[in-house]
């Protein structure tokens, strides 16, 4: 297809051109198994071309004025409203994305560059008054210098540019590494669209490559003083603990596993649209989706026969129809651990009341009661269109039952009285949580990030500045100083 022709490039120095690498990198659509594009894979070589660069150029962003960045951004969004078209084109190929998740996908990635397009005018200092006569205490508000990005499969678009356009917007320097499953989404495309937008060359650069070429290079080069990664929580301990040992900062938003409780006082019909929404938005491969529903003793029967009518109506299968909810998972790896992790539940017990079928990577959903929180469906992130629902009989064990995981990214508690449902939030350890709502929410205003093993930080709005940007303190000491000696 002729709009993935020229993106499948590295993207370093402002130049496109295939990289040093032995391999080659075969991006394949996730539903029919068709050859999306090939890549040259980056090296060790081309990673150390791409921070240079972006060191390099960031010198050159420190002299443009904050209102012509601003102008940079807003660029940036005008391109992808002119070419929605094609880039729904590239979620559905690329990563299996379905039109409606594309919108939403698509929108949230304007929303964030809107914001981001503010910062050049947030790089606000301070004068701070001092214990010693004749001094001013300046503090200022830089760029860290360069960011390292790092991005998954499942929203890359959005979770690129969530980093990338706010690094950018405080005045960094960018070197991004997309997922493997999506170099154009996450990668190259977000290269076209701020080349196109007219960023100096140099200060983005896209690095489409493989662990097993570069190995942990891309975190500790000396140059990139933040890594912002999202992904599992297994590789973001792995790159937290690189980063510390190199004396970066890591902004790590990692896996979830929340949980969606409804309360015995609750609509029962709007809490099941909501717990359909949670789990099988992108075939659940959301960090906030809903694995658990935990559900009320005295509202759990009619619930459970309302969500199984509801989810036994979602059309599964080609994402480029309209009206298909869930399309295929990313890859065959993912589908067969989804199986065997469900498989491994119903051998502890749980009882499969919807079980569809595998077709390639199309997983139809599966629905398991009976769920105990010892058992390794409740436990782990299923990342897939399966969800286990669970039953509780008091306010507390409900929230013992939320609770009890290594995950706290995050939730959603359903119930008629809306202080009652704020007071229950309140003791669910989760970095989010929403009252009569779905698990899946992010805004770009809004502090985004989780609790535990759910990650460290939080991105969106003030919370991004604060991340990519450091302070400086610069004092005057405006007349002489009486030293000791």
């Amino acid at each position: 297809m002729n709009h993935f022709a020229q993106l499948n490039k590295q993207y370093i120095g402002g130049e496109w051109k295939d990289g040093h690498g032995q391999n080659v990198l075969t991006d394949k659509n996730p539903y029919n198994g068709e050859i999306v594009a090939e890549f040259r894979i980056a090296n060790l070589q081309d990673i150390d071309e791409a921070y240079q660069a972006a060191a390099h150029a960031k010198e050159e962003w420190d002299k443009v004025n904050p209102f012509t960045k601003r102008a940079v951004l807003e660029r940036a969004i005008a391109y992808i409203e002119q070419h929605e078209k094609e880039i729904t084109e590239i979620i559905m190929d690329e990563l299996g994305g379905t039109r409606l998740k594309a919108a939403f996908e698509i929108g949230l990635v304007k929303d964030i560059i809107k914001e981001a397009a503010t910062f050049p005018l947030r790089m606000e200092g301070k004068i701070l008054p001092s214990p010693v006569d004749g001094k001013e205490n300046r503090l200022y508000r830089l760029p860290v210098g360069v960011v390292g990005v790092i991005s998954p499969f499942n929203f890359p678009f959005y979770l690129s540019m969530k980093s990338v356009a706010p690094a950018l917007g405080a005045g960094n320097g960018v070197v991004l590494k997309p997922h493997e499953d999506t170099p154009i989404t996450g990668g190259t495309l977000i290269a076209k669209i701020f080349e196109e937008a007219g960023i100096p060359k140099g200060l983005l650069n896209v690095v489409v490559t493989e662990i097993s070429e570069i190995g942990d290079a891309f975190v500790e080069h000396s140059i990139p003083r933040v890594i912002s990664f999202t992904g599992s929580t297994q590789v973001g301990s792995h790159i937290g603990q690189l980063a510390a040992k190199h004396f970066k900062k890591a902004a790590l938003e990692l896996g979830g596993n929340s949980a969606l409780i409804v309360l015995e006082d609750a609509d029962i019909d709007y809490a099941v649209n909501a717990a359909v929404f949670s789990r099988f938005t992108h075939q659940g491969q959301v960090c906030m989706s809903a694995n658990r529903v935990i559900v009320h003793q005295d509202v759990y029967d009619e619930f459970v026969t309302k969500y199984v009518n509801k989810v036994s109506t979602l059309k599964c299968g080609n994402p480029r129809e309209e009206d298909t909810i869930i399309g295929p998972l990313i890859n065959k790896r993912q589908v067969q651990n989804l199986i065997a992790t469900v498989e491994e539940g119903i051998r502890e017990g749980a009882t499969p009341i919807l079980h569809g079928d595998v077709r390639g990577n199309v997983v139809e959903p599966i629905v398991l009661s009976d769920v105990t929180t010892d058992m390794a469906v409740a436990k782990r992130e299923l990342f897939g269109p399966a969800v286990c629902i669970m039953k509780f009989s008091t306010e507390e064990e409900a929230i013992r039952m939320a609770n009890d995981t290594p995950f706290g990214l995050s939730g959603a508690v359903h119930t008629a009285n809306l202080e009652r449902g704020a007071e229950f939030a309140k003791k669910v350890y989760t970095g989010m949580i929403h009252v009569n709502d779905g698990t899946i929410n992010d805004e770009p205003l809004v502090a985004f990030g989780g609790e535990k093993n759910s990650g460290l930080g939080r991105l969106n709005g003030p919370w991004s500045l604060e991340e990519f940007t450091t302070l400086k303190w610069i004092s005057i000491q405006h007349t002489p100083r009486q030293f000791p000696y």
